[in-house]
């Protein structure tokens, strides 16, 4: 009962730690050398029987040799041979004893500081005679049996030590159960590492690229943490949200693919910034904090009069206008007033649109230089005629009488393109035609200025 809750403990043990990581999985060799303790569980049975009241609790001796070969997964195959002597209590004296066996182990994880593993097999174990001269290991040796687990700590790439314990039942000659323990050394050897960077093919995703441990044997060549096979700009530093490859401004362009790659900008502008929003990116815009548009380098049109028509549309950049007139001011409200005024003084020959008289010539200057004034303004001539004779002659004659008035102006050098001529006939009088004084009066024109 003792024994079988001991073989429990280390089978218990054993796979309480199988969650941590195992052995070396690159190396498939693995030789070990150790001292080992033998510790009789009751009575060996047989023609020299061993009692376990004669023999040490425990004895220790060397050595204990091991060579095995991964076969699959966790699994290896080797052989394994022990030698030790059992020293009697009472006398001093000594028994020889040596085991050589085959074992299948087997590793629950692998790759780690601590690898748990269970070995079990089948083998011969010799048990010489107390005080004899030679030892011959052919003599009572019995088949044995065997189970046991340990663990092993890494020493290094390729060394570790380790602990192991079994529990062994010999067959016949002598018959009975026995503990073994053993703790030393193991050397692990024949992995293969082609581009010699540490990291053996067998866990190597680049086996053939000297490469990083940390990236399964893979480069890194710009050190943004994305291995070269998978990183699109292998020598740039890049993220791995831009598949390696650089953003320098992190406006989500690629520097490649970035007109202006240290400065944040936009896709519609190539990755340069458009600071005013004209349209128009900041390097190539003569005004960038100020919208403009593309014809004038993305700089605003001047203003100089302040008029809210831009030079380059006004017809008159230094005097405040309004936008109806081209950026040029127009002919006020009280000049049309003094103009009407005067072209009450533009005398006409009574049924003729004949201009009479200096003083008509006088308020025709006085016209034309208000023209000039107002070099966009237009003006509207208007005729008019007393009540004598038939209204369709009035009519006629009103007409006539504006043109006569347009005529004189263009003679004095007036655009006669800014002029428009219209006749009222004998209607809108501003006299009493049943008068001869205010016929007279009837008989004019009068001006207007023509809106856009």
């Amino acid at each position: 009962m003792k024994t079988i809750r001991r073989v429990l403990f280390f089978f218990l043990l054993t796979i309480s730690l199988s969650s941590v990581y195992a052995q070396d999985t690159s190396n498939p060799w693995l030789v070990s050398v150790g001292f080992n303790a033998v510790g009789l569980q009751g009575n060996l049975t047989g023609s020299t029987p061993l009692l376990e009241s004669d023999y040490k609790s425990m004895s220790f001796g060397v050595p204990s040799l091991s060579v095995f070969r991964s076969i699959y997964g966790g699994f290896s195959l080797g052989a394994q041979f022990s030698f030790n002597s059992l020293q009697k209590e009472s006398s001093g004296s000594s028994t020889k004893f040596s085991t050589i066996e085959g074992a299948i182990k087997y590793g629950f994880a692998r790759d780690s500081k601590l690898s748990p593993f269970l070995k079990a097999g089948f083998g011969r174990t010799s048990f010489g005679i107390a005080n004899e001269d030679e030892f011959n290991a052919a003599r009572n040796a019995t088949d044995t049996y065997f189970g046991g687990a340990g663990l092993s700590f890494k020493l290094g790439d390729q060394f570790s030590a380790y602990v192991e314990s079994s529990f062994r039942s010999t067959q016949d000659a002598p018959e009975g159960n026995y503990f073994q323990h053993i703790l030393g050394v193991a050397f692990k050897f024949g992995g293969v590492d082609t581009d010699g960077d540490g990291v053996y093919d067998k866990k190597d995703d680049c086996p053939e690229v000297p490469g990083l441990e940390e990236f399964a044997g893979c480069p890194d060549t710009d050190g943004d943490g994305i291995t070269d096979k998978d990183d699109a700009c292998p020598e740039k530093a890049g993220s791995v949200e831009t598949n390696g490859c650089p953003d320098t401004d992190g406006d989500g362009i690629l520097d490649s693919e970035d007109v202006c790659p240290e400065q944040a900008g936009s896709a519609e502008m190539n990755g340069c910034p458009d600071s005013d929003g004209d349209g128009i990116n900041d390097k190539d815009d003569s005004c960038p904090d100020e919208s403009g548009p593309i014809e004038n380098k993305g700089c605003p049109w001047g203003d100089m009069d302040g008029d809210g028509t831009p030079d380059k549309d006004d017809a008159c950049p230094s005097e405040a206008g309004k936008a109806s007139n081209d950026g040029c001011p127009e002919i006020s409200e009280e000049i049309i007033s003094e103009m009407n005024e005067s072209g009450l003084m533009i005398r006409f020959i009574a049924s003729s649109s004949v201009i009479n008289g200096d003083e008509s010539k006088e308020v025709l200057n006085k016209i034309k230089l208000v023209l000039e004034s107002y070099p966009k303004s237009r003006i509207v001539v208007k005729g008019f005629a007393s009540s004598d004779g038939s209204k369709g002659y009035n009519q006629k004659l009103s007409e006539a009488r504006a043109a006569s008035v347009k005529e004189a102006l263009t003679s004095l050098g007036a655009d006669e393109s800014r002029i428009k001529t219209i006749g009222y006939g004998e209607d809108n009088p501003i006299g009493d035609n049943n008068l001869a004084a205010g016929r007279k009066m009837n008989r004019r024109v009068q001006f207007s200025i023509e809106k856009n």
